[in-house]
């Protein structure tokens, strides 16, 4: 009976090495899987801090020619159409994506006009890192790539007769923002003029 029970235990052990084996590389696939995980998040990350540091900067631009364009023919109607404030939004994109470990790929940059009243800066980046060595083959060169766009909305608008028809107007006492008459000596903050969000 003896011989027996060492037979038996005998056959058992491959079978705990195949079943160990496996456990193992599960375990790995699953960390595998995270890393590549994480780096989608960390790329995600990336483009939308970059599209929102865009969106910001371009609202400090703006800012700076608020007061002359509340006088200028076209009223606020025409505040995105200088597209001056591009260059510098561009810039800010690229450093927070930096900051944050990832670069513009080629054509990731995409500013364009929005609804009425809004200017959008879409912004695609990749990874400088890669998910890094993993059970599954090829992953150390993979890098993750994301997308994000970011908005920035005028939320205020002219008096009635204030601008708008083509000739200059006298500087206004208030503007309406959200509703509300606001007094633009001294001008509003940036956040009470433009709003800055990210859109999906």
């Amino acid at each position: 009976m003896i011989p027996a029970l060492r037979q038996d235990r005998g056959q058992a052990f491959p079978i705990y090495v195949v079943m160990v084996a496996g456990l193992l590389f599960l375990a790995f696939a699953f960390f595998a899987v995270g890393q590549a995980s994480a780096t989608r998040n960390g790329a995600q990350g990336a483009a939308d801090s970059a599209a929102l540091a865009a969106a910001q900067r371009a609202r400090e631009e703006l800012g700076l020619r608020f007061p002359g364009v509340l006088t200028a023919p076209g009223g606020l109607d025409d505040i995105f159409k200088d597209e001056g404030f591009v260059a510098a939004a561009r810039d800010e994109a690229v450093s927070f994506g930096a900051k944050n470990h990832a670069d513009l790929l080629p054509g990731g940059w995409q500013p364009h006009p929005g609804r009425t009243g809004q200017f959008e800066f879409t912004v695609t980046v990749q990874t400088q890192y890669t998910v890094g060595r993993s059970v599954i083959p090829g992953t150390e060169q993979d890098h993750a790539k994301a997308s994000a766009t970011a908005v920035i909305e005028l939320r205020c608008g002219l008096p009635p007769g204030s601008g708008g028809d083509n000739a200059p107007a006298p500087p206004p006492v208030t503007i309406t923002c959200d509703g509300q008459d606001v007094p633009v000596d001294p001008l509003p903050k940036l956040e009470k003029i433009f709003t800055v969000k990210l859109v999906d």
